[in-house]
């Protein structure tokens, strides 16, 4: 294969790399919404686990549904919010993971993951991510004072900065999970996932149980038995966490923040965003535990068998 060969495989790859990674945006955006961005979970897995060759891909596959959300809705919210808005995220977000990548791995030299960078990225991502789009609400206010008096670029800046880290906290550590699983020696297929003692637990038990609780907390008339449903979801992620590490914390958090979205009675809702921010602190929390007691265990292991 000469030169020429090579490069053509190499565009065909980026390509198809764009067109995938852009059907995946809109299926997350789709799903999304102020304080609860999927996309932003699937940008920074992407941003993660992809070699930087192929981060090309990721701009132009973002690009392109960025730029068509701008020209449609740029008459909604004038010129400047859709230059704004036709940006791909994802070149504001290499800058950040970039060098994260480059000084702190993601896993230890044993395979196993490090937890402070991932978060340490998710928060700077989502801090990031917040301050672009808080600065697209503010060229909309600007061109249009008079028409969402009830908004301010400050206060959406929290609620990005929170939606943007759950959303992230609701992916990101479900894709790198799966990915890990699907490159052990075992190969990962859908009777190994059936069969798994993680599969059986989330589909035994994990699942029903917050489709329950989100059906309490959609269906209670008492807000604190609304409020006392949606903490609760918090409780599989534990369970998941205690039988099966980081990767039983990353499924729980997933389910449970999906849970916890479709309890939503209007945006921005107090109640709603307290409830989200405190199972984003669970899951970091649960995360970095889970990731570090089994390291743990492991160092203490020898110096207690040499003790005895």
């Amino acid at each position: 294969m000469n030169g020429r060969d090579a490069y053509k495989v190499s565009l065909g790859q980026q390509l198809a790399v764009a067109a995938a990674y852009a059907a995946c945006y809109e299926v997350a955006r789709y799903f999304s919404f102020s304080h609860w961005i999927l996309t932003g979970g699937l940008r920074l897995a992407c941003l993660l686990l992809m070699p930087a060759r192929f981060w090309p891909a990721l701009v132009l596959g973002e690009f392109l549904p960025s730029l068509e959300n701008a020209l449609l809705h740029e008459a909604d919210f004038g010129p400047w919010w859709a230059l704004s808005a036709a940006v791909p995220m994802v070149l504001l977000w290499i800058p950040i993971v970039a060098p994260l990548r480059r000084r702190w791995p993601l896993h230890t030299g044993q395979g196993a993951l490090q937890t402070s960078t991932l978060l340490i990225a998710t928060l700077g991502t989502a801090a990031v991510g917040a301050l672009a789009t808080a600065l697209e609400l503010e060229s909309a206010l600007l061109t249009y004072p008079d028409k969402w008096p009830e908004l301010s670029a400050f206060t959406g800046f929290w609620a990005y900065l929170l939606g943007g880290y759950l959303g992230a906290l609701t992916l990101t550590p479900a894709l790198l999970a799966l990915h890990e699983r699907a490159t052990q020696p075992a190969r990962l297929t859908w009777a190994a996932a059936w069969h798994s003692r993680l599969g059986r637990d989330v589909v035994g038990w994990a699942l029903p149980l917050c489709i329950g609780l989100a059906w309490v907390a959609t269906a209670a008339d008492q807000d604190l038995l609304r409020q006392m449903a949606r903490m609760a979801l918090l409780l599989p992620v534990f369970a998941l966490a205690l039988r099966h590490g980081w990767h039983g914390t990353a499924i729980g958090g997933f389910i449970a923040s999906a849970a916890l979205a479709t309890t939503i009675t209007a945006l921005l809702d107090p109640a709603m965003i307290r409830c989200q921010a405190v199972l984003a602190l669970g899951i970091s929390g649960t995360l970095v535990i889970s990731a570090w007691l089994p390291r743990r265990k492991a160092v203490v292991s020898p110096a207690a068998r040499a003790g005895r």
